[in-house]
């Protein structure tokens, strides 16, 4: 293949397309209560598998490093909300306890 190029844009398309499709379709209609009140939960359950295996896996020096980040964003999220800021929130908490 001398050119990635006509690879790229498909795979390109078959990424954007199954994505695209259902937002043009669904922008109109209006959403069952449940079904909505289910879509709002999926980014909290995404990070949540992202980062889970490092939770529950920590090196043995990081347990307490760990057990304070995550209490940090548990804390963070319960009264304020959000993904972006409790996860940076357990990052900086993290970085302090590691260089004090």
């Amino acid at each position: 293949m001398k050119s990635y190029l006509p690879l790229i844009i498909g795979m390109m398309a078959v990424t954007y397309l199954p994505r695209l499709i259902p937002l043009l379709i669904m922008t109109e209609r209006p959403l069952h209560p449940l079904l909505r009140r289910f879509l709002l939960y999926i980014p909290y359950t995404a990070l949540s598998v992202l980062i889970v295996r490092g939770i529950m896996q920590p090196a043995s020096d990081m347990r307490l490093v760990t057990l304070a980040g995550i209490s940090a964003a548990a804390i963070y999220s319960w009264f304020k909300g959000g993904l972006v800021f409790p996860v940076l929130l357990s990052i900086i908490t993290a970085f302090i306890l590691l260089h004090v």
